[in-house]
């Protein structure tokens, strides 16, 4: 599913990542795991086509998004990449139905399509009845569980979250946790996580561990 050889990458003077190698299957869920400044953020958002590397060459289901012309990097970043944030990164003026349909809409699917497809999703994680609420009428949970069909919502192949738990109390970290795997089963997805949190890590297929920027185990 997603392939990584040798990627590096450096700010001035400072290199970040030293050379990643990484192999990740379909529906394999992965955490990686280090302290701050290892470079787990970098890796993410490179892994994710957010950022570029300096040396290196990443697939996604067999298709390197960096050879691509930045209209088309955009509607396969669209289509095969879902996103979660630590801090959620919904639109305040928007529903958290309209907030899960806008890939959706991006990607060319009609307003009548995307909202039910959105409802299916709000439906599945029990937030069906908040649809029409805005992000600040919502609880912290609830916004990240918002931003999870969010990111859903085009079936990507595969998923990043950033620190997805770390602003959530124990019991909304817990539940967001069980709803990856749940989605998992379901959706055949595939979760790359960057997180703090030991239990989520210790849940996935596999932990890696970064220092330094590699990955030592």
């Amino acid at each position: 599913m997603l392939s990584a050889k040798g990627i590096t990458k450096s700010y001035d003077t400072l290199q970040i990542l030293k050379g990643i190698d990484l192999e990740i299957s379909e529906a394999e869920v992965i955490s990686i795991v280090g302290v701050s400044g290892a470079g787990k953020t970098t890796l993410l958002q490179i892994l994710g086509t957010l950022d570029t590397p300096d040396k290196g060459e990443i697939l996604i289901a067999g298709i390197n998004p960096f050879t691509l012309s930045s209209r088309k990097l955009a509607a396969f970043r669209n289509e095969s990449i879902g996103f979660i944030f630590q801090f959620h990164q919904l639109l305040p003026e928007f529903s958290a139905l309209e907030n899960v349909i806008l890939p959706a809409l991006i990607k060319g699917l009609n307003m009548v399509d995307a909202k039910k497809e959105g409802l299916k999703l709000l439906d599945k994680i029990g937030l069906s009845d908040r649809a029409d609420h805005k992000p600040s009428e919502l609880s912290g949970g609830e916004q990240q569980r918002v931003a999870v069909c969010r990111s859903l919502i085009n079936r990507p192949k595969v998923i990043f979250a950033d620190e997805p738990s770390g602003n959530l109390d124990s019991q909304n970290s817990n539940e967001l946790h069980s709803l990856f795997f749940q989605l998992r089963e379901e959706f055949k997805q595939t979760f790359v996580i960057v997180t703090h949190n030991e239990n989520l890590a210790n849940m996935a297929d596999r932990k890696l561990i970064m220092k330094d920027g590699l990955i030592i185990s």
